[in-house]
């Protein structure tokens, strides 16, 4: 096969080209973007682990603490899930996956020492996961502190770990 320069021109940047084009979105920096107002008291969804203050919550410190019995209680549900239903694994370690979560965040609430001290330590709070992930990252994420507050937040709202990542793509989407 005989390739000329054109062709071959033609294939790198084709290929340069596609590479670019797969690097995927990019999440703005945190002054590119506009942290979402925080309810001041603790009657949102969901409590900021840091406070008014710009310190860690009392809570996040006992919740770091269960971040390892999480991990462990959706494996150990899963598995529970596909012994009891052999049959239909999928089904079982589905259900187990589920049962194990429920469990693990129970465990986290209860490690940081109850909701009641959740939201007695917390005076910032928000009514979505979206918006609480959106002003971490724009007011903490250059704090030292910040991965152990991401930690313990994800113990408490397994949901959020989940939703993370999207809420500052979409956010960073509206700057480009």
């Amino acid at each position: 096969m005989r390739f000329t320069k054109l062709s071959v021109f033609a294939c790198v940047t084709l290929l340069l080209v596609t590479m670019v084009g797969c690097a995927g979105p990019k999440i703005a920096s945190p002054d590119q973007l506009t942290a979402p107002e925080p309810i001041h008291g603790n009657t949102g969804k969901y409590m900021c682990p840091y406070t008014s203050d710009d310190v860690l919550a009392e809570w996040v410190d006992n919740s770091l603490k269960a971040s390892a019995a999480g991990s462990i209680g959706g494996a150990v549900g899963a598995y529970a899930g596909a012994k009891a239903l052999e049959q239909v694994p999928f089904v079982g370690a589905f259900i187990g996956q589920k049962v194990g979560n429920k469990l693990a965040k129970e465990a986290a609430i209860k490690a940081a020492g109850g909701r009641e001290v959740i939201t007695n330590s917390s005076d910032l709070s928000f009514n979505n996961l979206n918006d609480l992930a959106i002003f971490m990252y724009v007011k903490y994420s250059t704090n030292e502190h910040y991965q152990s507050a991401l930690k313990a937040a994800y113990g408490i709202y397994p949901e959020f770990k989940q939703q993370y990542s999207s809420a500052l793509y979409r956010a960073s989407a509206a700057v480009r």
